[in-house]
């Protein structure tokens, strides 16, 4: 028997909090980049966006978030959707993220 649709997400996010942006030490889930996960079939697509539109690393983190989720049973395909909207803001970080940056 297979997984759910959301067994299935929360390993996709299980995943996820192991991308850490390279200039932060915090995961891209936990800062807040992460706006949707949704899947359909084998294929996930995550609407997300970077800490700034200019940011360097964006092909490193594209490459991480793909080649880590098709380890995922169940997975085959991976769409990554970059949005700037709403822009990204430091209120978005987790509150496990903001313990680790000294925020609370």
């Amino acid at each position: 028997m297979g997984k759910t649709k959301e067994e299935l997400e929360l390993e996709i996010i299980e995943v996820l909090k192991t991308i850490y942006d390279p200039e932060i030490p915090v995961s891209i889930y936990e800062l807040g980049l992460i706006y949707k996960i949704s899947t359909i079939g084998t294929t996930v697509f995550i609407d997300m966006t970077l800490t700034s539109p200019n940011c360097p690393m964006t092909d490193v983190l594209m490459y991480q978030i793909d080649s880590r989720l098709k380890l995922v049973d169940g997975i085959e395909e991976v769409t990554v959707n970059l949005t700037f909207d709403p822009p990204w803001d430091k209120e978005m970080i987790s509150e496990e993220g903001q313990l680790k940056l000294g925020l609370l």
